[in-house]
């Protein structure tokens, strides 16, 4: 039988996963060229082509999936067999990728990263902001956080915000040139910045409710964006209306630099959740990190 140095192997596993020879090499810490060379001597030891490249993506073989299903699951294992040593020196250590969106990861995770990670330095934690929903596995993250809503069930799940309303808002100077809407059907004459959704290619239609009836409206104007701090910069630019959670917009509505409309209308979105495989076992340095994003109400 073959056997193959760790190294390789880990190399193999890390493009496969990321699709992609640059993003493999930067997670991994090495050169690009270091890398494909790494990945083509691995090729023609085994005497079998493992991936597929073009000048745009790579992509597994069907050897290449089949060697990437079988040792994903180990090369995790010593991983995580790795990290749990580190109980035995005393403090947690390791790494760990956290796929998010940019709310979720400047209002929850950065404060309590920012309390842990000082007494903890030999604690690494990398996180990813990205609307898309990502598979967490394939794409070897640690960890997602997204809303409660769009968490699948066969992952664990951890509650670690609030329910938190969202905010139709808009500048003084936007609605003194185009009057303000009177219900959320006066939306599609108005100029609304919207949010991209890179997963489906579509725009995120905004929710509302009043009185038990429901009803989302599909944002149209000149601007959309894939973060919703461009999104409250242009309207505080006065180029539209934006939807946002209501924490982000607070003290610009108290500084009158933002105006609140359809109030009365405006909808509460699950909060956001802390999810990963039912099949982790999780590390010290993993199980410090849930412990502290913990929502405790």
């Amino acid at each position: 039988m073959i056997k193959e140095s760790l190294d390789d192997l880990a190399a193999f596993q890390a493009v496969a996963a990321a699709r992609s020879f640059t993003r493999a090499a930067a997670q991994l810490g090495i050169s690009q060229p270091a890398l494909s060379a790494k990945i083509t001597a691995l090729e023609e030891r085994l005497g079998v082509r493992l991936l597929t490249r073009t000048t745009r993506s790579v992509s597994t073989t069907e050897a290449g999936e089949r060697l990437s299903r079988s040792i994903g699951p180990h090369l995790d294992g010593i991983v995580s067999g790795l990290a749990d040593l580190s109980e035995w020196r005393g403090k947690p250590a390791g790494s760990l990728r956290i796929t998010s969106v940019e709310h979720a990861s400047r209002t929850i995770l950065l404060p309590a990263l920012a309390r842990i990670l000082p007494e903890y330095p030999d604690i690494s934690v990398e996180v990813i902001d990205d609307y898309s929903l990502a598979d967490i596995v394939a794409e070897r993250f640690d960890a997602g956080v997204r809303l409660g809503e769009q968490v699948a069930q066969d992952m664990i799940a951890v509650r670690i915000g609030p329910d938190f309303d969202q905010c139709v808002v808009g500048a003084p100077a936007y609605f003194a040139r185009h009057g303000m809407p009177a219900t959320p059907h006066d939306l599609t004459g108005h100029r609304c910045i919207a949010l991209r959704l890179p997963t489906s290619g579509g725009v995120w239609s905004w929710p509302f409710v009043k009185d038990g009836h429901e009803l989302r409206v599909r944002p149209g104007g000149q601007l959309s964006f894939n973060t919703i701090t461009l999104q409250l910069d242009s309207a505080l630019a006065g180029l539209g209306l934006a939807y946002l959670p209501e924490d982000v917009v607070s003290e610009h509505l108290a500084a009158g630099r933002l105006v609140r409309v359809l109030a009365e209308w405006s909808s509460s979105l699950s909060g956001y959740h802390l999810y990963y495989p039912s099949r982790r076992q999780p590390t010290a340095a993993f199980s410090l990190v849930v412990e502290a994003l913990k929502y405790r109400g």
